[in-house]
């Protein structure tokens, strides 16, 4: 049994490439599934916001004190003890969609590809997973791999020519 995730997805940007909201939550579903983090009874809660440059500078500068757009955020919340009927959030995605398309042309890869990588990428963040070093690194790229070959996804670290 996998675990329950809600999302609530809000989209700020007119890019045409965002997928649907099944497909996102499918990604988010299987990131945390595949964590390895939650058991198959519990109940989380993710939410995901698209945004343009502008609020995605604003929100790196904010948060992270880089006054620059990036791809992804990730802002985990806290997940107290709550009865278990009740959901457990796990925190905030922002996607620059602008981004996402910019950088899957410039890197070769199909854009609906680079969206699950980024979403996956994020939601594992919200899980505790990070990158600072190579072996925390090596840790989340391979949970990377394995999320996005269930779903078909090429591996998005593989070097294209």
């Amino acid at each position: 049994m996998t675990p329950s995730v809600a999302v609530d997805i809000q989209v700020a940007s007119d890019v045409e490439s965002v997928p649907d909201d099944v497909a996102i939550a499918g990604w988010l579903e299987l990131a945390v599934a595949s964590a390895g983090k939650a058991s198959g009874t519990q109940k989380f809660e993710i939410s995901v916001r698209i945004v343009d440059e502008g609020e995605g500078r604003e929100l790196n500068h904010r948060f992270r004190q880089q006054d620059k757009v990036t791809n992804v955020l990730s802002f985990p919340a806290e997940c107290v003890a709550l009865p278990k009927e009740l959901p457990c959030l796990l925190g905030d995605i922002v996607v620059c969609g602008p981004v996402v398309e910019r950088e899957a042309i410039e890197q070769g890869k199909d854009v609906r590809s680079h969206w699950a990588h980024l979403l996956v990428h994020g939601a594992l963040h919200l899980l505790g997973f990070d990158h600072e070093s190579e072996n925390e690194a090596e840790v989340m790229e391979a949970i990377e791999r394995k999320i996005l070959a269930a779903s078909g996804i090429d591996d998005p670290y593989a070097v294209r020519h």
